[in-house]
């Protein structure tokens, strides 16, 4: 396996942990990854290699070394798509919760991107072998519309749309508590937790900015129905800024309560629903709404007729 050039860092503060270091002078390793890259002796310390938990002392020099990726390429698979529209340029789909929208470390199979190869003739290439076609994310758990671009043309088009905010994506949410606004704008830079490098969280450093709306559409006393428009599309940025105004999403994983949730939906109760956008080669204004899905909607009637049933 081919190593890139070894990058070397000089250690100055005594006492601390070697993967702790090397997740601070490399943050796009997880913590995980640079623990495995310890045990491979991927890491020396003065040219030795050394155990996670070893203390600096602070005058060493730290060389780091990371394999290339393998190359992961996607393959086409016969995966039932919900198309809500498509022509030549552009395919627009109501991703199921629980897909995966690209290949990456750990899933290579499965997910949008194989659906899509296997459906579609042609994809644009500008994201690569790994992500043809995809314009814009959605968690894996986050369901809903997505656009997705045929052709080279189309995917500049459609990335600056959204870059420029000229593309207007709508999500539904259920949150924990009774938000007292009937709406508001949450603002915070969101970037890496600093603890847990799984999660994203409001940061005063290092964070990219962020601009959430949200609006209350249904209030059942424990929880809230509300709307949520982004001025930004930030990793998980509808869970984080939910969350830091102390209404995190029913059954989200990552950021919810830890106790289990007494609804059955797999994942965070998001879904976008709706994304208005300029045709790329039309230039014609498009909307594309994408049902709110049966697990929603089930959660929705349950508390409704809770509801109905404490008015009586």
């Amino acid at each position: 396996m081919n190593n890139m050039e070894p990058m070397v860092f000089k250690a100055e503060v005594k006492g601390q942990r070697l993967d702790v270091f090397v997740v601070e002078h490399c943050p796009e390793l997880s913590r995980s990854h640079v623990q495995k890259l310890i045990e491979q002796g991927m890491v020396l310390v003065d040219g030795a290699q050394r155990k996670a938990n070893y203390k600096l002392r602070g005058t060493e020099e730290v060389q780091v070394s990371v394999p290339e990726a393998e190359p992961i390429t996607a393959a086409p698979e016969d995966i039932p798509l919900d198309i809500l529209y498509e022509d030549k340029d552009i395919i627009v789909v109501n991703k199921a919760r629980g897909m995966v929208v690209h290949p990456a470390s750990g899933v290579y199979s499965g997910t949008l991107v194989n659906a899509l190869l296997h459906h579609c003739q042609d994809l644009s290439g500008i994201n690569g072998e790994i992500r043809p076609g995809i314009v814009h994310r959605l968690d894996k758990d986050t369901s809903g519309v997505m656009v997705c671009a045929k052709n080279d043309t189309a995917h500049l088009d459609l990335a600056e749309q959204i870059r420029t905010k000229t593309a207007h994506r709508t999500y539904w949410a259920i949150v924990h508590g009774n938000i007292k606004e009937e709406a508001g704008i949450i603002k915070g830079d969101i970037g890496r937790h600093p603890t847990d490098r799984k999660k994203m969280a409001i940061v005063r450093e290092n964070g990219k900015p962020a601009v959430t709306h949200f609006k209350v559409l249904e209030r059942f006393g424990e929880y809230t129905l509300v709307e949520c428009k982004l001025e930004t599309g930030r990793t998980h940025q509808i869970r984080v800024h939910m969350t830091s105004i102390g209404h995190p999403l029913v059954n989200d994983p990552k950021y919810g309560p830890k106790k289990s949730s007494p609804f059955a939906i797999q994942g965070q109760a998001l879904h976008s629903l709706q994304l208005t956008l300029t045709h790329p080669v039309t230039k014609e204004e498009m909307t594309f709404t994408a049902p709110v899905p049966s697990d929603m909607e089930k959660i929705l009637t349950g508390l409704r007729n809770k509801r109905m049933k404490a008015q009586q």
